[in-house]
């Protein structure tokens, strides 16, 4: 059964995707009365009624129509309590489960800044007095029903769970990219952490491929639906289009990527486009993700499909990441699927070291576990890039420094510490955390940071297959660049891979999809790095072996002795 939608200019909601966005620019409800009487609070109930799939609890009140069920809220607030024809227990039961259905959809509230500086500095006020009002009105029936007030409050986000201030920019627009032009760019993101989003997908599956045609011929979004986050995706500015059916993903986005000012986009090309929900090419018969370059104007467009399986965060952020990635293989910079930290040791001494290998390797749990057991031989661990970066060849001494692309982390809810959870509950964005392969979005550092310059002391390949224990260091380069090439490792499920795999340098995200050109750049990166005496070798997680804790923390501090060592 297809769930009727709401589509109006001041409110759309669609139940099936779980999403609601407010439109304050189109209107603004101030007051109770405003509220009650308002078509977009009749629209909620409306849902609310229609939706067989929510489980409601008995109530006769959710067989009556909207304008009846509103008429009841209308003389609960007059106080007209003889009029009521339910038992404030049936009533009260409804009340709850509509309160409950509105707040379990991803509610995002949005003003369009049209330059306008007092809503500039305000908009957040302005969404925490809508806030307030919704949370008023779920009170003042509440107690009214329940005779008597309460005794505790909790202080929910009642009314959203974010707010962004949108405005249109003029960019340097190609021709073939007019349809574009009129979608306003996000300028700022208002988040009420922790924010528990649901999606209908909860895994990644295939592999991103190049397309013959620009998506943009096929693009039909308008300036109602779409929104652009402007993204640093490290030093690449990336024009993330999306609709606002995903808007969970543009949401995460904020925690995930550097969000580029007026200045920036301003009269700018970009050199990433990615289109998130749009149809593909004709010519392509698969309903995966796509990528085509545009030669001519120098930019990487990226195509993603609308369906129910592309609404995990995983495909936006991984397909930004491809288009990022190819573009570093453009310019001849060595894309580096990995976490890269720099590690300050209690005596002063520090050391940067990459993990290296794909997803479930145990790049995180590497680091999380010598967190864990260095005590207080370490004094901070900063996060320099959690998923991607790139090496650089320089030409001269220095011979190659890492970048970061990510100011944030998309990490597995199983893969952390119950610490490492808890102290980053109050930022983060969470999707699906009841399902297995559960995700959060946390921030990690800032965006100048991890577009530094950073030497390379240690690079280690995460190898999650063999029962070795500890640290292995390759003494040949030719058996060292074998490994990382190979990209050897047991997949646990986080995609639609299961048992031992093999992806060209870890990589499917850019290195697979050009790898001759990839190639060139690996065969002068591993001379350069065993010139310059970096420790190039491998860590054993036993992640896919037997996934004892007790294993990794030995090769955990086997890796410290090195570090603390040299």
């Amino acid at each position: 059964m297809v769930q009727e939608k709401i589509d109006t200019a001041p409110l759309y909601v669609n139940p099936d995707r779980g999403v609601a966005v407010l439109n304050y620019s189109s209107k603004y409800i101030k007051d109770l009365f405003q509220l009650v009487n308002s078509e977009e609070l009749a629209g909620i109930v409306k849902v609310y009624l229609n939706d067989n799939s929510y489980k409601k609890t008995p109530s006769a009140l959710n067989d009556v129509s909207v304008e009846e069920y509103v008429g009841v809220i209308k003389d609960i607030l007059m106080n007209h309590m003889d009029s009521l024809k339910f038992a404030s227990t049936d009533i009260l039961n409804s009340i709850e489960d509509l309160y409950t259905y509105y707040r379990s959809l991803l509610r995002i509230s949005t003003i369009n800044k049209h330059q306008n500086a007092i809503i500039g500095t305000s908009f957040m006020n302005i969404d925490n007095r809508f806030n307030e009002l919704v949370l008023n009105l779920y009170r003042s029936v509440e107690e009214k029903l329940q005779g008597h007030v309460n005794h505790i409050y909790r202080q929910v986000d009642a009314g959203t769970n974010a707010c962004i201030l949108t405005q249109t920019i003029k960019w340097d627009v190609p021709e073939k990219y007019a349809s574009l032009a009129s979608i306003r760019f996000i300028d700022t993101l208002m988040v009420r952490p922790p924010v528990m989003v649901h999606t209908k997908s909860n895994k990644r599956e295939g592999v991103f491929s190049e397309t013959k045609q620009n998506p943009i011929e096929n693009f039909k979004g308008d300036r109602e639906s779409w929104y652009c986050y402007p993204a640093w995706v490290g030093e690449s500015l990336a024009y993330i289009y999306f609709d606002r059916d995903y808007f969970a993903n543009g949401l995460a986005l904020g925690n995930l990527f550097e969000l580029a000012d007026e200045e920036a986009v301003k009269d700018r090309k970009p050199d990433i486009i990615l289109l998130f929900g749009s149809e593909g090419a004709t010519s392509d018969t698969d309903d995966n993700c796509h990528y085509f370059l545009d030669a001519e104007n120098d930019i990487y467009v990226g195509q993603v499909p609308y369906n129910d399986k592309t609404t995990y965060f995983g495909y936006m952020k991984k397909m930004v990441l491809t288009l990022h990635n190819l573009s570093m293989i453009s310019k001849h910079k060595l894309p580096i699927h990995g976490s890269m930290v720099k590690i300050t040791f209690s005596n002063g001494k520090t050391k940067s070291v990459v993990f290296f290998g794909d997803s479930g390797a145990g790049k995180s749990e590497s680091i999380e576990a010598l967190q864990e057991i260095a005590d207080d031989k370490i004094e901070n661990i900063e996060t320099i890039f959690d998923d991607m970066g790139s090496f650089t060849l320089t030409g001269d001494e220095q011979a190659i420094y890492a970048q970061g692309t990510e100011t944030g982390a998309f990490v597995r809810l199983d893969d952390l510490s119950s610490e490492v959870a808890f102290s980053n509950m109050d930022r983060g964005i969470y999707m699906n955390p009841e399902l297995s392969n559960a995700r959060c979005i946390i921030p990690a550092n800032t965006y100048q940071n991890i577009v530094k310059h950073h030497n390379v002391d240690m690079w280690l390949y995460a190898n999650n297959y063999d029962k070795e224990i500890g640290v292995h260091q390759f003494d040949d380069e030719q058996e060292a660049k074998s490994v990382f090439v190979a990209g050897k490792r047991k997949a646990l499920g986080t995609t639609d891979e299961v048992g031992m795999s093999i992806t060209f340098f870890a990589n499917p995200f850019g290195p697979v999809q050009k790898q001759a050109e990839t190639q060139e750049i690996i065969d002068e990166v591993f001379p350069a790095l065993f010139k310059k005496g970096t420790f190039i070798g491998e860590i054993y997680t036993h992640l896919g072996y037997d996934k004892k804790k007790s294993s990794l923390n030995a090769s955990a501090q086997a890796l410290l002795d090195i570090l603390m060592n040299s």
